[in-house]
């Protein structure tokens, strides 16, 4: 019986033959999932203080450090020009410390080679409080204490949020790195 139907016999490698990656997914996964996380911070949350996480930049720094080699250096000007038309920031604000941004993680694969966990994430936090305090350095607004200590819970919450946006990353890249049938 088997032998007339050979769809009910498989080996244990017949399911993956003829299989390759979509160009579709693994262009389009890592950039639209940076690009909504951009816009994320439109969600209906009335606050006296800046809770959200800026999820666009824990989105570009969580690919750039799950999959070092995805997304160029230059990538942080496209996305953070994207950032500038959507987060009320002054124009520039976002293209100047996204680019930064890749360009010292890039400074630091290249001296510290190894990879963990926590070094990511060290790298990670590193990267909001700076875009944090620089963006409101930037935004023209009056700095005080005050002003800096309302940043606290804003800046907690997004490196407490970084390794579930890792994680999140890893099923992302999972998907972008499915196989498809090839037609042919």
């Amino acid at each position: 019986m088997d032998r007339l139907n050979p769809k009910s016999r498989r080996d244990a490698y017949g399911s993956r033959i003829n299989r390759d990656h979509s160009p579709l997914l693994i262009h389009l996964i890592p950039w639209a999932s940076i690009l909504l996380g951009c816009l994320v911070p439109y969600m209906p949350l009335v606050s006296a203080i800046p809770l959200v996480p800026p999820f666009g930049l824990l989105f570009m720094v969580g690919w750039r450090l799950v999959r070092p080699g995805l997304l160029p250096v230059w990538a942080g000007f496209p996305i953070g020009l994207f950032d500038d038309l959507f987060s009320g920031q002054p124009f520039g604000s976002g293209i100047v410390f996204f680019s930064l941004i890749m360009l010292a993680i890039e400074y630091v694969d290249t001296r510290f080679p190894w990879r963990s966990f926590w070094q990511d994430w060290l790298v990670a936090a590193l990267a909001i409080i700076g875009y944090l305090l620089g963006s409101a350095l930037f935004s023209g607004a009056s700095v005080s204490v005050i002003a800096i200590l309302s940043l606290g819970p804003q800046a907690v919450l997004s490196i407490l949020a970084f390794p579930v946006i890792a994680r999140i990353i890893g099923g992302l890249d999972r998907l972008r790195l499915l196989r498809v049938k090839v037609l042919g």
